[in-house]
């Protein structure tokens, strides 16, 4: 069941309490949706691999062009609204209410006791691989398209980054919460270096 809490422009979950709460039960391995994990990858690498070899089989950058951006595409939704939501209990989304506000929603599944016994961390890795690797690529991409002038291809690899930095940082949002969260996240690690810096000098000394 998708659980979500409300802000003024953003609702979210953070996943800790699920993950104290299933810490100690052992996750399974096995690859419960394999379609899902086939799609979550088929189309971000694909529109990699024609970005990459598109000119060596093709003269036609407008068909290149087409090519690479409805493989984006059909990526962000795909991911957007199904491989998060099976492979990772995740969704994030937008809606604009009755005065015309528009509000994103940020959401987590808590895991029962009956999915936790079912959790797949093999999934898992796949689809948190699949989406941080990729957008790394993209900005690479966008990088050597400008410094070496293929000013064409430029428009291409930012809509590369844009498309998939944008699911990126919204399963990131849904993986730990709001960015209060994130700041009480930072705080607190510092927090902790802090002591224990000061607790090993005061065992040398």
């Amino acid at each position: 069941m998708l659980q979500q809490d409300s802000n003024d422009d953003t609702e979210d979950v953070s996943l800790f309490d699920a993950e104290e709460e299933t810490s100690n039960r052992p996750k399974k391995s096995k690859i419960r949706h394999p379609v899902a994990s086939f799609f979550h990858l088929f189309f971000r690498v694909s529109a990699i691999v024609v970005y990459l070899l598109c000119e060596l089989f093709s003269s036609s950058f407008i068909a290149c062009m087409v090519t690479i951006i409805l493989l984006l595409s059909c990526d962000f939704w795909a991911v957007k609204n199904v491989t998060g939501r099976l492979m990772v209990g995740l969704r994030w989304w937008n809606h604009i209410d009755e005065d015309g506000k528009s509000h994103w929603v940020f959401e987590s599944r808590k895991a029962s006791a009956q999915e936790s016994k079912t959790v797949s961390e093999a999934e898992s890795r796949i689809f948190w691989l699949g989406l941080i690797a990729c957008p790394v690529l993209w900005v690479i991409f966008a990088f050597s398209a400008l410094f070496s002038f293929r000013v064409k291809w430029l428009a291409v690899v930012i809509m590369g980054v844009v498309l998939q930095g944008a699911n990126l940082y919204g399963y990131i949002r849904c993986k730990v919460g709001s960015r209060k969260n994130l700041t009480n996240m930072a705080t607190s690690y510092l927090g902790k270096q802090f002591l224990r810096q000061n607790a090993g000098e005061d065992q040398t000394s």
